[in-house]
């Protein structure tokens, strides 16, 4: 080939392998340039630029954060406020009564058919602590932290469906391909252990939930953010561990191969991508040691086991409590617990009220109270902020599937009420806010979106909601979405 073909050829190869951030970077007009010097401005007032290498180095909020970590804990089904926080003795009274036709008239329920009676609570309640929180006998270990606890009592969603209202908690949208609180909040701080993942989901229950791993999806944000799931059988973590026949000297000596090859792809091209890619590479290596080592439980003392309630090697919410503590321990930002179970229809023993309710309690019960126990005796309740709600409220007309009375008791979905506490750090302990119905039907003082929650969250984790944005198909893309949405000030410590 002549010299000047030659010279062609190589050229033409270039251009074919620019991309079209480097070609308008470069372009002559200047345009790429001022695009991406706009970009970058914009980045400097909101958006966080993480170190090409290292897309998960610890990264300062808009201000000083008062929650340097969260652990939510998500009851899949959506547990009746009804028979646990929200107590109504009104409701009482008209047990077993024709539902008025005002509480059904253009509301949209799951299974409610015709005219349901209503149920009065399927609990014994109490007021609990100095605060007086009226917590029901289903819970009597929690009922110990009610001077803990701060209750948000009119929790609101716009979805009644489970798949949808579980993805509105943890995405803002009701559709899949959006971030989760976990990415945004890893995206936005990092983490504070270049071992682990920054956001790590725990689940019990026997199954996933509706929508599955889109609750912890990393969306439109780069991979690395989306939630790494553990398992509590065989490798914590899906290949955490070499294949058979190959050692840990052999994955670095492969490693470092690849790494140069990375290297030089990268001077090549200049593609940052490249340099995350390096970078998960490397966690991904260091993560082989830290995550059998955190996830390994068997080396707590016999009256940790006993506090919990755990049992080690088997699949459990409980075991999956004292996990969280371990993960917050070291410095994983964002722990997402998911328990299965919850959804209380009353068409079967497992769904009903005064059956698979009861044993949902028990199950959650003392690990809930052990975990916040745990994290204050260790001081990391001080900056860690625990979050426990479900999807959506239940009804308090009874469920009559079909217009018919069912056998068991059951509620059917309620978006426009149900309650969501959270402790630790940030938030006022002992402290209960909205107020619902005398039926606890719908909000009667200050309701709240989950919109509002949401940007409460962040407050909390140092961000202003409105500058932690994305650009996405147009549009500045946030958690709170683009509707209007508020911090709830009266809530903050």
């Amino acid at each position: 080939m002549q010299p000047d073909t030659l010279l062609k050829e190589l050229q033409i190869r270039s251009l074919e392998a620019d991309t079209r951030r480097q070609f308008l970077r470069s372009c002559t007009t200047g345009l790429g340039g001022l695009f991406f010097g706009a970009q970058a401005a914009n980045a400097a007032g909101g958006m966080p630029v993480h170190h090409p290498d290292s897309p998960l180095n610890a990264l300062h909020p808009h201000f000083n954060p008062k929650v340097k970590r969260v652990i939510y804990l998500h009851m899949i089904g959506a547990p009746s406020q009804l028979e646990l926080f929200d107590y109504k003795p009104d409701l009482e009274k008209l047990d077993g009564k024709p539902c008025p036709q005002e509480f059904l008239e253009g509301k949209r329920f799951a299974f409610i058919q015709g005219t349901p009676n209503m149920m009065g609570p399927q609990a014994k309640f109490a007021q609990h602590g100095n605060s007086g929180a009226w917590i029901s006998e289903r819970l009597p270990h929690l009922a110990k932290h009610a001077d803990d606890l701060c209750f948000i009592k009119t929790m609101q969603t716009d979805q009644f469906n489970h798949g949808p209202a579980q993805l509105m908690v943890h995405s803002g949208q009701p559709r899949i391909g959006h971030p989760s609180i976990g990415s945004w909040v890893t995206w936005g701080m990092g983490t504070e252990n270049s071992d682990l993942p920054g956001f790590m989901v725990l689940l019990s229950g026997g199954r996933l939930p509706r929508v599955g791993k889109a609750l912890w999806s990393s969306g439109y944000l780069p991979s690395v953010y989306q939630g790494v799931q553990c398992r509590s059988v065989g490798d914590p973590v899906l290949n955490v561990t070499n294949p058979a026949g190959n050692s840990r000297e052999i994955r670095r000596t492969a490693l470092d191969s690849l790494k140069r090859l990375n290297e030089q792809t990268h001077a090549e091209f200049g593609d940052p991508e490249t340099l995350t890619r390096i970078a998960q590479y490397e966690m991904a290596y260091r993560m082989q040691t830290a995550v059998p080592e955190v996830m390994d439980i068997n080396d707590e003392p016999a009256s940790v086991h006993e506090m919990y309630g755990t049992e080690p090697g088997k699949e459990s919410f409980a075991n999956n409590c004292l996990l969280a503590r371990r993960l917050a321990e070291k410095g994983v930002r964002y722990i997402q617990l998911f328990d299965w179970g919850w959804d209380s229809h009353g068409a079967s023993k497992g769904e009903a009220l005064n059956e698979g309710f009861l044993n949902k309690c028990q199950q959650v019960d003392k690990p809930i109270s052990a975990l916040l126990t745990d994290l204050k005796q260790r001081g990391l309740l001080d900056d860690t902020l625990v979050v426990w709600s479900g999807e959506f409220g239940r009804t308090p007309m009874r469920e009559n599937r079909g217009g018919k009375e069912m056998a068991l008791k059951g509620r059917d979905h309620n978006p426009g009420a149900f309650t969501l506490w959270m402790a630790g750090a940030g938030v006022k302990p002992g402290y209960s806010y909205g107020e619902t119905d005398a039926i606890g039907y719908g909000p009667a003082l200050n309701p709240v979106h989950l919109r509002d929650f949401h940007a409460t969250l962040l407050h909390l984790l140092g961000f202003n909601y409105k500058k932690l944005h994305y650009p996405f198909q147009g549009l500045e893309q946030k958690l709170t979405g683009v509707n209007p949405a508020k911090v709830i000030e009266d809530i903050l410590a």
